[in-house]
């Protein structure tokens, strides 16, 4: 036991001299976070990491190079204590660590789709509780990204699921997020979730963060443009050099409120290739689009054909390791459509 504690203490004083290092210059910056990073969370990372590695059955395990792009659903799914929840956030993303960039595609959640697996259409973020409901979490993940995969032609890699109530407790473990809120937002409707975010602030916490995420009064388009934003500001702080040590709580907090079947051991890989760039993935956008209508009377959102042929061929572009950097498409405006 002395010799555990002893050791301990000698890695904490080899961690604080590496962090006052770092004060020192930028320079050195990556290559110090590296060093604090296997000096400190080595041992612990992937441990923690286990309980929220669930694979889809059925699924093989992906075997790619570090540097091959991947696809992933992510879901934000609001469940609240052991109730069957819905994904009210859906994006299909693209991740290319060797060029450092992330493409985000927003799927607005009332989006008419085919459900695959469940014999008929419906709202695509109603897949995760279909497949939930039989078959557990990981059969609402399979559900949705056999879905998602099939509304944009694209197939899904992995899936990573985070509870909303998750997302608070990860940002209170970073010490808050910085956000350009520059006037007070207000979710005044009576029929939604009544909330104000102060303007003007230096750093916003969890709750703040989640009510920016979740503000829906104004439209989806902005809506999707706070998640990038939201997705860009914890990525940055993550990766600032003096959060490093606060890693193992962030761990801590995702528990059950977060799940994927990308492995313990690629998730680290991929962090470590994260933090030698020099600055956090540049993220590009885009919202599928289309308009509302009805069908046996049930609102939906209902995607536009010609926009969905461009979404796929934006994504293949994407996912195709072949495409160099200054070939990647640029999401187009939103104006311009």
């Amino acid at each position: 036991m002395k010799t555990y504690k002893k050791s301990a203490k000698k890695r904490w004083i080899i961690l604080a001299t590496v962090l006052l290092l770092g004060i020192g210059g930028f320079v050195f910056r990556k290559d110090l976070a590296i060093l604090a990073f296997d000096l400190f969370l080595s041992d612990t990372v992937e441990q923690k990491l286990t309980p929220s590695y669930q694979p889809v059955e059925e699924k093989p395990v992906i075997d790619r190079e570090l540097e091959d792009p991947f696809s992933v659903a992510l879901l934000g799914v609001d469940q609240r204590d052991d109730e069957v929840g819905r994904s009210d956030t859906v994006i299909y993303s693209v991740v290319r660590p060797k060029d450092n960039k992330v493409l985000l595609v927003s799927i607005p959640r009332d989006t008419y789709a085919e459900i695959v697996g469940y014999g008929k259409s419906d709202k695509i973020n109603h897949a995760y509780a279909f497949g939930s409901i039989d078959e557990g979490p990981t059969g609402g993940a399979k559900m949705s990204m056999d879905t998602i995969g099939n509304l944009v032609g694209n197939e899904v890699d992995y899936y990573a699921t985070i509870n909303f109530e998750g997302l608070k407790e990860i940002v209170d473990a970073l010490g808050g997020v910085k956000l350009p809120i520059t006037e007070d937002i207000v979710n005044k409707d009576p029929n939604h979730e009544q909330f104000t975010i102060e303007g003007g602030k230096s750093i916003y916490s969890g709750q703040e963060a989640l009510y920016y995420v979740r503000y829906r009064e104004d439209s989806d388009m902005n809506r999707t443009e706070r998640h990038r934003i939201f997705l860009q500001a914890i990525m940055d702080r993550a990766i600032e050099l003096d959060q490093i040590s606060k890693i193992p709580d962030v761990l801590e907090m995702l528990g059950h409120n977060f799940t994927t079947d990308i492995t313990p051991k690629h998730i680290i890989n991929l962090a470590k290739y994260m933090l030698t760039q020099a600055n956090a993935p540049s993220i590009s956008t885009y919202m599928l689009h289309g308009e509302g209508g009805r069908v046996d009377g049930i609102w939906y959102y209902m995607p536009d054909e010609e926009d969905l042929e461009y979404v796929d061929s934006l994504i293949s572009n994407w996912m195709d390791p072949n495409t160099p950097k200054e070939q990647l498409m640029v999401p187009r405006q939103y104006a311009a459509q």
